[in-house]
C-alpha cells in the first residue's frame, strides 16, 4: 500500500522541476541584484553627509548612522522600530539633504526607492551631525 502512495505522488516529469529551479535561481540574482543596489545607494547617501560608507554594510551601527545624518540622537536607533521615530528620523534625512517633509513621508514608507533619489539625485547634505 505504501508503495502505490509513493507512485501516486511521485513527480514523473523533469520539466516542472527544471523549470521550478530556473525560476528560483532568476528570483535570487534579481533579489541579490536589489540588495547591491540598496547598499550602494545607503553608501553613497552616508559618503554624502560625510560619514563612513562601509557604515552601510554594519547592522545597528548604519541605524545609528541614519538616525545621525537625520540629526536625531543616536539612541533613537533603540526605538526606530516604533513606528512615529522612523517618520521623523525619515523627514529629519530628508530635511538634511533639502527635500520636504512630503519626501520623508515617502522615504519612510517606500525607502528603497527614495534612498536611490537621495543617493544619485543632486542632492547635498546641508545638516550638521547631531551630537552624541
Amino acid at each position: 500500500m505504501t508503495q502505490l502512495a509513493f507512485m501516486f505522488f511521485q513527480d514523473t516529469t523533469s520539466t516542472g522541476s527544471a523549470a521550478g529551479g530556473a525560476m528560483a535561481m532568476g528570483l535570487m540574482v534579481l533579489w541579490l541584484a536589489i540588495i547591491v543596489v540598496e547598499i550602494a545607494a545607503f553608501w553613497r547617501v552616508f559618503t554624502k553627509a560625510g560619514e563612513p560608507g562601509w557604515a552601510a554594510i554594519v547592522p545597528i551601527y548604519n541605524t545609528i548612522v541614519m538616525c545621525k545624518i537625520g540629526g536625531k540622537p543616536w539612541w533613537w536607533f533603540l526605538i526606530l522600530w516604533l513606528v512615529i521615530p522612523w517618520f521623523l528620523v525619515a523627514i529629519g534625512i530628508a530635511k538634511a539633504f533639502g527635500k520636504g517633509t512630503g519626501f520623508g513621508i515617502g522615504l519612510a514608507l517606500l525607502l528603497p526607492i527614495f534612498i536611490l533619489v537621495l543617493a544619485w539625485g543632486d542632492t547635498k547634505y546641508q545638516l550638521q551631525p547631531a551630537a552624541a
